[in-house]
């Protein structure tokens, strides 16, 4: 049993969601993207992180669902000492702009989770749909994760431009369906990010990058790197646990037990006292 004893350890990011319903409809043609076949419920959550030993999770509301909220606020406001939410904001929505000045003012909400990785939200990065976000999200003190595969450069000038603005970098800054070696090309472009005072990176669902099976030797001269240019305060584990080809344990034991040079204080930092500080998740 990990959990407790040894160090906090908090899942960056987990996913939950309903079925998609009449009463609650995704939008169409999403369907397909879903990671499991099946919801995935905030109890279900819980009886993995009791199995592996995790003491929190950073809730996100999976981007095939749309934009709803419910499912992670209510697992927050239930289990406000195990979860912690990062919502979703549909920035191209006129009717979004009212609710950033408030958004932290919902119990068990951090920030704010954006994805524009795909062909649904990638262009709102250039066509100029949400340019009036991140001044906004600035101005609130609302810490955003954005995962942006292949759009570094738009996060480089966002973070320049925003010095106030938090942000974190999911699943490293990859291709999350890519594959080492040659999704790590990209690496050295996300790392040059660290630049930044107010830009973290999740080192998220790494094993899905690895060609080889537990205890993934091909990813450790990669995470070092990661944490080299970040530092260890601002690189939080995490999993995106219901994509990934492996354990709980597998996920976690990776960092804390195979990584000879990541040890001591570093490693809390890295394996969850690091995300809380920068989400501003009470210890």
């Amino acid at each position: 049993m990990l959990r407790g004893a040894d160090m906090l350890i908090v899942d960056a990011q987990v996913h939950i969601w309903d079925a998609d319903r009449p009463d609650r409809p995704w939008p169409p043609g999403r369907a397909a993207q879903a990671q499991k076949p099946y919801p995935v419920t905030k109890e279900m959550a819980l009886a993995a992180m009791d199995e592996a030993g995790i003491n929190r999770a950073v809730l996100i509301p999976p981007s095939w669902e749309g934009d709803y909220n419910d499912l992670v606020l209510d697992a927050a406001r239930s289990h406000p000492d195990r979860f912690a939410a990062m919502g979703r904001l549909a920035v191209e929505k006129p009717e979004s702009r009212d609710l950033v000045p408030r958004w932290k003012a919902q119990p068990g909400m951090l920030g704010m989770r954006h994805t524009f990785h795909n062909e649904h939200y990638r262009h709102f990065l250039t066509d100029g749909t949400a340019d009036w976000f991140w001044p906004a999200a600035e101005r609130a003190g609302i810490p955003l994760m954005v995962l942006m595969p292949g759009m570094l450069d738009q996060l480089d000038r966002i973070a320049g431009r925003h010095p106030g603005l938090q942000l974190v970098i999911d699943h490293v800054g990859l291709n999350v369906r890519g594959k080492g070696p040659k999704v790590f090309e990209d690496l050295a472009a996300v790392c040059a990010l660290a630049k930044h005072a107010n830009v973290a990176v999740k080192a998220s669902g790494m094993p899905s990058l690895s060609q080889e099976k537990y205890p993934f030797r091909d990813l450790h001269p990669h995470i070092r790197t990661l944490v080299d240019a970040f530092g260890p305060r601002r690189t939080f584990w995490g999993t995106d646990l219901t994509r990934m080809p492996c354990t709980y344990y597998e996920c976690i034991t990776l960092f804390t037990e195979h990584l000879p040079w990541l040890k001591g204080e570093d490693l809390e930092w890295v394996m969850g006292r690091g995300v809380c500080e920068w989400l501003g998740w009470p210890l």
